[in-house]
């Protein structure tokens, strides 16, 4: 897949709302590797007060959280995907998103974007946030 410019994307002020609103925050992709920047973003989210529920092939538990294989795993409703994994994934993790039905934000970090998994979670009714750190963006939000 080809680099993109997010055309789908929320404004600063739905990102400040969104973080301002959501509490349980599923991070797909989040390693146990502490030199990584999902684990260093989720545990920063974590500090922040966020449930963290991380989403890894592997590890039994990561940041002192129970680990689970995939979203569909998890059993406790899930206010946003915070994902780490490459943008060719993205439309699968908007079909598992959708399909879990209760996921009100779709959000792809920094450096990811997928136009189209991007367009189907927005029209599935979720918030969708591409290209953009959720760390930077509540530090700069409560700086």
């Amino acid at each position: 897949m080809e680099c993109q410019f997010p055309t789908v994307n929320a404004t600063n002020d739905e990102i400040k709302a969104i973080l301002e609103d959501v509490k349980t925050i599923a991070v797909l992709g989040l390693s146990p590797d502490s030199t990584k920047d999902s684990y260093r973003v989720a545990e920063y989210l974590k500090n922040a007060g966020y449930t963290i529920i991380p989403v890894y092939p592997k590890e039994e538990t990561i940041l002192g959280e129970k680990v689970y294989r995939s979203l569909a795993e998890i059993p406790c409703a899930v206010d946003m995907v915070n994902i780490f994994r490459k943008p060719d994934a993205l439309d699968a993790v908007a079909d598992e998103c959708i399909k879990r039905g209760d996921v009100k934000v779709f959000w792809a970090q920094k450096g990811i974007v997928n136009n189209d998994a991007a367009q189907k979670a927005r029209n599935a009714g979720m918030k969708v946030v591409q290209n953009h750190c959720s760390m930077v963006e509540h530090r700069m939000i409560h700086a």
